[in-house]
């Protein structure tokens, strides 16, 4: 990999140099962003927006619950309140709805939240016209999660455009990877500048250390800048793909009885970056474990969709609104094997299981 090779023989590998300043073009290019961060990871983009939202212990910061739990975490560990909604059973992602009559009931008592965190999942972007359409009248800011949505678009724009900002991972198991890292993006030069500044250690304008704040060590190496410049080139030939895996999967599973495949409404496009599949056991003949448990049998790794956060032990007491749409996506939803270097093979080997385990 040329720009690699480059990096490591100018001797820039830490989070400093052109590979850095490259890479965070090339999000800003790929997502419309005008100013972005390259971050150590997705969550610590998400840390970094909370913070220059000026999120304070007691603070309300609401978010769906059908969604990774790094989602809330860095607010959490910030002393705010995690409120989870649930999520539209035609999207799988935010309810517009129910988030009006929430913010609607919230202003009533007095106690709106401080954020708002709109989620993409499984590379769908989420309604996020409505979301922001619902926050804007109560001045209530909007953060989008888009770790899950690159490459991804809503009415023709990418995932997260609109939102004040927007986080997205290059994990190793991202459409894009760097092997790690993250990116926060926003049209806000201040507030990238304010992030940019705490991702540094929060260090003053000053020729000795310096600090007014404390910050973080949060900026990515140029050796995974790298890396992800490389890749970042390559997203829409990945989307192209990801599609094509779940187009064959439509293809040579659709005609069984209760399975149904992850929606995506006409307000966007997702990049399928998981193909993910709900099972009624009642039709099907067998249930998501059961299936799960008949691919891992012939070697193929499946996993469950999220478990709803409103059910996870760490936030059994956390304030929640609805819910039954999540806890019925959970029972029932499976992520099937969706790489884009899946051979053809490969797939058919699946499909052929699922079959297989069809009993109705």
């Amino acid at each position: 990999m040329p720009a690699l090779r480059e990096v490591l023989e100018s001797g820039w590998v830490a989070p400093a140099g052109p590979a850095i300043a490259a890479f965070e073009a090339a999000v800003g290019a790929a997502t419309g962003f005008p100013h972005v961060l390259a971050t150590a990871s997705g969550t610590a983009a998400l840390h970094l927006a909370y913070r220059v939202l000026d999120i304070a212990p007691g603070d309300e910061v609401w978010a769906p619950g059908f969604t990774f739990v790094a989602t809330v975490a860095p607010a959490v560990q910030m002393g705010a309140v995690p409120r989870f909604l649930d999520v539209a059973p035609e999207s799988w992602t935010l309810d517009p709805d129910l988030l009006r009559r929430e913010l609607r009931a919230a202003a009533q008592r007095g106690r709106l939240p401080r954020a708002v965190v709109a989620v993409d999942i499984y590379g769908q972007a989420t309604e996020l016209d409505a979301i922001l359409a619902a926050c804007d009248r109560w001045g209530v800011p909007v953060v989008s999660d888009s770790a899950e949505g690159l490459g991804a678009t809503l009415r023709g724009r990418h995932a997260g455009r609109g939102a004040r900002l927007a986080a997205f991972s290059f994990n190793g198991n991202k459409i894009v990877t760097a092997g790690g890292g993250g990116a926060l993006a926003a049209d806000d030069p201040v507030l990238l500048a304010r992030a940019r500044h705490l991702a540094a250690h929060a260090k003053d304008p000053a020729p000795h250390y310096q600090h007014s704040v404390t910050g973080h060590a949060y900026g990515m190496s140029s050796v995974l800048a790298a890396v992800g410049l490389a890749q970042v080139a390559a997203l829409q030939e990945r989307v192209v793909a990801r599609r094509a895996i779940f187009a064959r999967y439509v293809a040579g599973l659709a005609d069984l009885p209760g399975l149904a495949f992850m929606p995506e409404p006409d307000w966007g496009r997702a990049s399928r970056w998981l193909t993910a599949v709900l099972v009624d056991p009642a039709r099907f003949g067998t249930d998501r474990e059961a299936l799960r448990q008949a691919l891992d049998a012939a070697g193929i790794e499946s996993r469950p969709v999220w478990k709803p956060l409103p059910q996870q032990p760490v936030f059994a007491d956390a304030p929640s609104a609805g819910g039954a749409v999540a806890a019925g996506l959970y029972v029932g939803g499976l992520c099937l094997p969706s790489g884009t270097g899946m051979t053809m093979d490969e797939q058919d080997r699946v499909i052929t299981v699922i079959r297989a385990a069809c009993r109705a």
